[in-house]
């Protein structure tokens, strides 16, 4: 082997070494991001944003990988968790979905069935009333002739409601009584009653000159003495 072969193996075996050195300080740097990152696990991420009070369903959310240090504590990593829940408030697209961001979906008891209205938007819920809430239900009622009185009761006490849509304008041109007439937006309130009380909030909605929600303090039950449950305007004279 003359001195120019020799100079080549020797070039050839210090590139070899380099390269594995090179390798070596890879490997080397990978496993120093891994000790600092740690393993990753399963995320879901919000494909749009979801209205408050609305069921959640797999199609709304994307399937995402991040480090597990990196994730709170209340991050959902099962997508199964929002089976029979709904949004607590509004979730923003983009957001990591959290437990805390869900709950479970009022459902009907024993007896129960569900009755939807139309409650004025301007005297009924003031966005504070959502789904799980216990409220009271008054309608007011115009006097019939001139020897009776005009009169609010209150026709349901502690109703559950179950569900809370979206604010809906209304057509005047096509309400049928002078309440719709003078309300400009709805919002449809879905309650959990019994069959008189469901019959009462379907005669209310159908006849009263309006329907009014008042939230229960603490969303506990109450009870309405039955002198309490009819109200005159002498009645304070």
């Amino acid at each position: 082997m003359n001195s120019r072969q020799r100079r080549g193996v020797i070039l050839l075996v210090l590139s070899a070494l380099a390269a594995v050195g090179a390798f070596a300080g890879v490997l080397s740097v990978i496993r120093d991001v891994n000790a600092k990152v740690g393993p990753e696990v399963t995320a879901y991420r919000l494909k749009s944003d979801i209205a408050p009070y609305k069921e959640l369903t797999a199609d709304q959310f994307e399937r995402i990988s991040m480090p597990k240090r990196w994730l709170s504590a209340t991050a959902v990593t099962d997508l199964a968790r929002i089976r029979g829940k709904i949004a607590v408030t509004r979730l923003e697209k983009g957001s990591l979905l959290q437990n805390d961001m869900i709950v479970d979906r009022p459902e009907l008891q024993p007896g129960q069935q569900e009755i939807a209205i139309m409650i004025d938007a301007s005297t009924g819920v003031a966005g504070k009333i959502s789904p799980g809430s216990r409220v009271n239900i008054y309608a007011t009622f115009k006097a019939a002739n001139e020897k009776s009185k005009d009169e609010s009761k209150v026709i349901v006490t502690d109703a559950r409601v179950l569900d809370v849509g979206k604010l809906t304008a209304l057509d005047p041109a096509q309400s049928g009584d002078e309440r719709r007439r003078t309300a400009s937006e709805a919002v449809p309130i879905t309650f959990a009653l019994d069959t008189a009380d469901a019959q009462r909030v379907a005669y209310a909605e159908s006849f009263a000159q309006h329907v009014r929600l008042a939230l229960v303090a603490g969303g506990s039950g109450t009870t309405v003495n039955p002198g309490d449950r009819t109200y005159t305007l002498d009645q304070d004279k």
